[in-house]
């Protein structure tokens, strides 16, 4: 009975202490602050953390973080008030609360390169340019 009675307290005694509350702390450092010409209705992040997307009366802010400045402007109308990115098919949800509306837009990256110096058939100043990669092996 003795043996019952010291193993019932043991087992109280052990599961009081781990039920104890432990207290952490969080550290922080200020990242970074940005400027705004505007006040910012929403913000979402694109999930490579390349673009920070901040929708701003009557426009969407594409701000690379990769070279600290706003890189375009999407122009919405006014009553826009919510933003969201979808990842899935790298599409911004932007939504009027008052108007009722849902836009999407779909965002496509697009990379520029030099053509100077290089053999080109037709001309120069031609509306489109095709360039096309190729390996002979």
């Amino acid at each position: 009975m003795k043996k019952i009675v010291f193993i019932a307290a043991l087992v109280f005694v052990c599961s009081f202490c781990m039920l104890q509350p432990c207290r952490a702390d969080v550290e922080w450092t200020l990242k970074k602050q940005l400027a705004m010409d505007s006040s910012p209705l929403d913000i979402a992040l694109s999930t490579d953390g390349q673009w920070m997307f901040v929708l701003a009366s009557g426009e969407v802010l594409i701000y690379s973080t990769a070279d600290d400045k706003v890189i375009n402007r999407i122009p919405v109308d006014e009553s826009f008030d919510k933003l969201s990115y979808s990842a899935a098919d790298n599409t911004l949800l932007v939504a009027s609360r008052a108007g009722k509306t849902v836009k999407l837009v779909q965002l496509d990256t697009v990379y520029k390169f030099s053509l100077d110096g290089l053999p080109f058939i037709g001309p120069e100043n031609a509306p489109v340019t095709i360039t096309v990669f190729s390996d002979y092996q």
